[in-house]
């Protein structure tokens, strides 16, 4: 029996109003929760690309993905490997920064997680954060003892590694081995 996992989907659309509402509603009238979405246009100013991340198994996945491929504004969808793919969220962290002493702390830790100093004011300190959920968890708990004002996260973005692509005009075959047990 296939695991519960958190699973992503690339999806290509077309860039037009109404899209992403249809999307969203055929997770959740299947009961499903996106737990990551991030959505913008590609290269093609007609075509948007929406990174979406679900808790599901394999079999789950792929009755999603069929589904989504039903869908008239849908042009493609690909699983995403784990192994096979890079996933980046950027995270921003406004953390409360009265003294210089602290002021020095946070950049400390900024620079350990290779953090974006964004905005710097009297009180407080902004931090652009990328990476996986790890990192940003990580930053996130060390930063907590100084005071979270703020925190925003962009939700999940991935792409397959080396020459595979979402648009199935342009893959390679045969970079990686896997090609035919991905959903």
């Amino acid at each position: 029996m296939n695991a519960i996992t958190r699973r992503t989907l690339a999806v290509l659309v077309d860039n037009e109003a109404g899209v992403l509402s249809r999307v969203v509603r055929l997770f959740s009238g299947k009961g499903y929760n996106i737990e990551s979405l991030a959505v913008g246009t590609t290269d093609d100013p007609k075509v948007s690309r929406i990174t979406i991340e679900v808790m599901a198994d394999e079999k789950q996945t792929r009755l999603l993905s069929n589904q989504l491929r039903k869908l008239i504004c849908v042009h493609s969808v690909k699983s995403l490997h784990p192994d096979h793919s890079i996933r980046r969220e950027l995270v921003l962290i406004k953390v409360l920064a009265k003294t210089s002493e602290t002021r020095n702390e946070v950049i400390q830790i900024a620079n350990i997680f290779r953090a974006s100093i964004i905005d710097v004011s009297v009180a407080s300190i902004t931090l652009a954060v990328i990476g996986d959920e790890s990192k940003a968890q990580a930053i996130q708990n060390l930063l907590k003892e100084f005071g979270i004002l703020e925190l925003v996260r962009t939700g999940m973005v991935a792409l397959e590694r080396g020459q595979y692509t979402i648009d199935e005009q342009t893959k390679e075959k045969g970079e990686f081995d896997y090609g035919k047990n991905v959903l």
